[in-house]
C-alpha cells in the first residue's frame, strides 16, 4: 500500500504554474509534469501530457513492464499533435516522471529533468537519470562540476514530451520496504533545495503533508526561481 501526498507552487517569480501532477490511488498512479513553451503553452502541455498517461493506464486490461512506456508515449503523440495543430501550442513540450503501483513494486518512467529520489535508512538517492546537456554531454567532455553549474547549457533539456518522435523513456523497477519514501518532483525543487535540504525535510517525523509544505518551502526559500512540484509517497 502507498500513501501519497503532493503540493505545487508557482514560485517566487513566476505567475503561471507550468507544473502539473497527479495523484491516482486507484490506479496506483503517481506523476509530476513541467511544461514548457510560451504563453499558456507550458501548462497545457503538462497537463495534456499527465492526463493521457492517467487515461492509458486506466485503458491498460493488466499493469506490465512496459505500461508506462507505452503511456508516455501516447502523450509524446498527443502534444505532438496539438502542437502541430494550433500555433499557440507550437514549441511546446514537458518533462515527464511516474511511478506506477504494480503488485508490491513500483515501476518508474522518466523523461526530461524531471526526478525521482528514494530515501531509505537516512540515505536519499536519485533513481532517475536527467536526460539534459550537462548530464550526457557536459559531464562526458570531462567539465568540472564548477564549469557545469554556470554552463550557458545547464538548462537544455536533451529529451521531453511532445518535442520528438524518438522519445527515449527511461524506466526503472523499484521495491520498497514499508517506511520508505519516494518523491517525485520538478527541477524548479531539486534544482533550487538541493540534496542535503531535501533529505532534512524527508527524515523529519512530521506528516507527509507537512514534509511536502518544508520541501516547497525550502525552494522558496532558495529564491523560487521556477514553478516547485513535489509528490511524496510512503510504502506502507
Amino acid at each position: 500500500m502507498i500513501e501519497a501526498v503532493g503540493a505545487t507552487d508557482p514560485g517566487c517569480i513566476r505567475s503561471n504554474n507550468e507544473d502539473y501532477f497527479l495523484i491516482e490511488p486507484d490506479l496506483g498512479l503517481y506523476l509530476v509534469a513541467d511544461g514548457m513553451g510560451g504563453a499558456q503553452a507550458g501548462e497545457h502541455a503538462s497537463r495534456l501530457a499527465a492526463e493521457t498517461v492517467r487515461d492509458a493506464v486506466t485503458a491498460s486490461e493488466s499493469i506490465a513492464n512496459d505500461t508506462l512506456v507505452k503511456a508516455f508515449e501516447q502523450a509524446n503523440r498527443r502534444v505532438m499533435d496539438k502542437a502541430s495543430t494550433d500555433s499557440k501550442m507550437e514549441g511546446m513540450g514537458t518533462t515527464l516522471v511516474a511511478a506506477l503501483e504494480m503488485g508490491n513494486d513500483l515501476l518508474v518512467a522518466s523523461v526530461g529533468d524531471s526526478r525521482v529520489y528514494i530515501y531509505e535508512n537516512g540515505r536519499l538517492q536519485s533513481i532517475t537519470e536527467d536526460q539534459t546537456w550537462v548530464n550526457e554531454v557536459g559531464r562526458r567532455l570531462g567539465l568540472d562540476e564548477e564549469t557545469l553549474k554556470t554552463h550557458p547549457m545547464r538548462h537544455v533539456l536533451t529529451m521531453a514530451i511532445g518535442v520528438s518522435e524518438q522519445l527515449r523513456v527511461h524506466t526503472y523497477l523499484l521495491k520498497p520496504a514499508r517506511g520508505v519514501q519516494i518523491l517525485l518532483c520538478s527541477d524548479g525543487l531539486h534544482g533550487v533545495a538541493g540534496e542535503n535540504q531535501i533529505a532534512s525535510a524527508l527524515q523529519s517525523e512530521d506528516s507527509l503533508e507537512a514534509k511536502c509544505d518544508a520541501l516547497i518551502a525550502a525552494a522558496r526559500a532558495g529564491g523560487g526561481p521556477d514553478n516547485i512540484t513535489a509528490v511524496l509517497l510512503r510504502a506502507s
